[in-house]
């Protein structure tokens, strides 16, 4: 393995002037001097475009200007002690040590491991103040070979001479700091010596972290460094995850529910962030941990403390995304984590477009659906068509206005659906082989569409690209090849496998499955629908939000995708029953603590205030905290209520045409009566129910004053 530094790459007492983009083009020259770079100028266009994105200067009179660039081959570290020292954005003030950190494109896996060695040894004061006394390049190297644990390099002559202009001349006798004083351009972080007697014990508070910058070279394991040094600290139990260029290892399940709270340090997206779904949080870009870690910790550790005041983590944690696979993950729960990947991608574009075809049919009536709805195109405010010339009955003096909003709200509501089988087999590929299968996964949700399999095929489309799209990243290719592989050789060769197996050998099957599964749903009448309406009632009221409550959502979301812009499909039915069962638990649990408010604890009575407006909007886990506290009893009362409900609202054809928002989506609604009669009457069962359950052999006088 090629040493990451050498004598050759390091200057002492550089003068290069004020102004740090000077600073990166000199040590590009250094890079370039010592035969490291194979383009210099595209080494500083990436170094200064990184540099963009955020400042590279750290606490403590350090820079770490760093970037992936296809100007060199081999991973390099350049060096220099400033004299003077020169701003990078550091708050305390200019660097006097500034790395450029020089990782290839195509990123040699063991090399960048290391480079995150260095990251993590750049926030040990000791190790910085080791570099400041150095007094030869020889020691310099020495120091942080030794640091990043590699094997001494074999000395060389002194640099190469026509260093870049300005560049001060590597000298063996500088004069050291004194020893005790404070580093060039700032304090250091606070010490890090905790004594053993501090180190977390089994009952200390647990947390965990995630952090990740842009380029994944450097900010993030620093900050990593900085928040566990922090947490030894303060005695607490901290596990972080390192979202970098050099892999990462995810939390697991046990460890994150663990937590009692988690920190995001993190300048792009967290891989993953359902994960973390309902845990308080504390979240920041990846340099606030370098500056000031300990406040970090301290204020999770407050949230931790005090849930109800903390801002919380959004999403839904049984939707976890690509890449989160654990080691001991079974295979039931591999298949539902990548089918709730799909599902949990697919459900905006559901959300987002049935509300518009439902809007575009409350500002225009069903005629939207027919040529009516053409009118969009060739058709603005100012050219408004008459609605009588389309054959259309309008109240007089109707100028085409509505009819003009309804069919372009509908437009637009059946362009996001266009998406819909699409964004299922884009994600439930992801999920399987991350960003490399998202490209053929969404392909094959097109095909999904030509073959006319709708969401089965985009189901088994996503599986057959997920899975072409691993196996081809697992080959062993030159190195010269890894940049091409995730761009083009992946998702070229994982559309041709997938697409060939989906058109010439499934498309008919899946056609024929899905003709099959529309014609059952059409089928439904009188009983067969009522029993329907029954299962998904008990599937949403079981675990409220867990596997049977997403597994009866999904089913409905996706069926509603093929039948939202139809005036009347059993889809929309379906729909209906799912959400109505869903509001069932907290409305009546809420009710129940309102009538007889003795059988239950003040602090259940203050969740019931909550349940109110969490079941009108459809949000069934406001029935957790109740269900939790007293199982036997309500989880059988709600399961009744919402049996009852998800009858009713079959039998009565309920439809609906968007996928969520309770009663805030009542114009939405077909036969709106009757979804209120059935919502109304399954509260009442399980208000009952909860009431009777909860009386027998107990008093009012035992819970009133708890």
């Amino acid at each position: 393995m090629t040493a990451l530094i050498t004598t050759e790459l390091v200057r002492l007492g550089a003068d290069w002037g004020s102004d740090k983009h000077d600073v990166i083009r000199a040590l590009a020259g250094v890079v370039d001097d010592a035969g490291r770079a194979t383009d210099k100028d595209q080494l500083v266009t990436d170094a200064f475009a990184r540099e963009s994105t955020s400042a590279t200067g750290l606490p403590g009179g350090i820079a770490i200007p760093h970037c992936r660039t296809s100007g060199v081959e081999t991973p390099t570290l350049a060096f220099a002690r400033l004299e003077p020292g020169v701003d990078f954005g550091a708050k305390d003030g200019p660097a006097d040590l500034a790395f450029l950190i020089a990782a290839p494109a195509d990123g040699d896996a063991d090399h960048l491991t290391i480079l995150t060695k260095l990251a993590r040894a750049l926030v040990k004061p000791a190790f910085t103040d080791a570099l400041r006394h150095a007094e030869s390049v020889e020691e310099v190297v020495d120091l942080v070979t030794h640091e990043l644990g590699e094997p001494a390099p074999q000395r060389s002559a002194a640099p190469a001479s026509g260093a870049p202009s300005g560049t001060a001349t590597p000298t063996q006798g500088e004069t050291a700091p004194a020893a005790g004083s404070a580093p060039v351009g700032g304090s250091t972080p606070a010490a890090t010596g905790t004594s053993a007697s501090a180190a977390p014990s089994g009952d200390t508070p647990s947390l965990v972290a995630v952090t990740a910058c842009p380029t994944g070279i450097a900010h993030t394991y620093m900050a990593a460094e900085a928040l566990e040094a922090a947490a030894e600290r303060a005695g607490v139990r901290l596990q972080v995850e390192t979202q970098g260029s050099a892999g990462s290892t995810p939390l697991s399940p046990d460890t994150i529910a663990a937590a009692g709270a988690v920190i995001f340090a993190v300048d792009v997206g967290v891989r993953d962030r359902s994960r973390f779904a309902g845990k308080p949080m504390v979240s920041s870009g990846v340099k606030r941990p370098i500056d000031d870690a300990d406040a970090m910790i301290a204020e999770a550790l407050r949230y931790a403390a005090d849930p109800a005041g903390s801002p919380r983590v959004e999403g839904d944690a049984s939707a976890a995304g690509g890449g989160s696979t654990t080691a001991d993950e079974s295979w039931g729960g591999r298949i539902r984590r990548v089918l709730m990947t799909g599902v949990s991608y697919m459900i905006p574009f559901v959300a987002a477009g049935g509300l518009l075809i439902a809007l575009g049919f409350l500002f225009a009536g069903y005629e939207v659906t027919g040529p009516a709805g053409d009118i969009v195109t060739g058709n603005t405010f100012f050219n408004l068509p008459d609605p009588t010339a389309l054959g259309l009955e309008r109240v007089p003096g109707d100028s085409g206005f509505m009819l003009y909003i309804g069919s372009l709200l509908f437009s637009l509501g059946a362009a996001a659906f266009g998406f819909l089988v699409p964004a299922l087999a884009g994600y439930i590929s992801y999920a399987i082989a991350d960003r490399p299968g998202i490209a053929p996964g969404f392909v094959m949700g097109a095909v999904a569409g030509i073959i006319n399999s709708g969401f089965l095929g985009g189901i088994v489309g996503g599986v057959l690209a997920g899975v072409s799209a691993h196996w081809i990243a697992s080959w062993k290719v030159p190195t010269w090849a890894r940049g091409l592989m995730p761009v083009l050789v992946i998702p070229l060769l994982a559309t041709l496998i997938s697409g060939f197996v989906m058109i010439v050998i499934l498309g008919r099957p899946l056609a024929s499955l899905m003709s099959n599964l529309t014609d059952g749903l059409n089928s439904l009448s009188g009983g067969s629908a009522v029993l329907l309406g029954v299962i998904l009632g008990l599937m949403m009221a079981f675990d409220m939000g867990g596997p049977l409550n997403k597994t009866a959502y999904a089913f409905a979301t996706a069926g509603l995708g093929a039948a939202a812009t139809a005036t009347d499909a059993p889809e929309l039915k379906v729909m209906a029953a799912v959400m109505l069962a869903g509001m069932v638990p907290p409305l009546a649990l809420a009710l129940a603590t309102v009538v007889r408010p003795g059988l239950f604890t003040v602090p259940e009575r203050e969740n019931g205030k909550a349940a109110w407006l969490m079941g009108a909007s459809f949000i069934t886990e406001g029935a957790i905290p109740f269900a939790a506290a007293d199982p036997l009893r309500v989880i059988p009362s709600i399961m009744a209520g919402s049996a009852v409900t998800g009858a009713l609202s079959m039998g009565l054809d309920v439809g609906l045409r968007a996928p969520h928002g309770g009663i805030f989506v009542l114009f939405a609604v077909d036969n709106k009566v009757w979804f209120l009669v059935a919502l109304v009457a399954g509260v009442l069962v399980s208000t009952a129910l909860v009431v009777a359950l909860k009386s027998m052999g107990r008093r009012d006088t035992d819970l009133a004053t708890v």
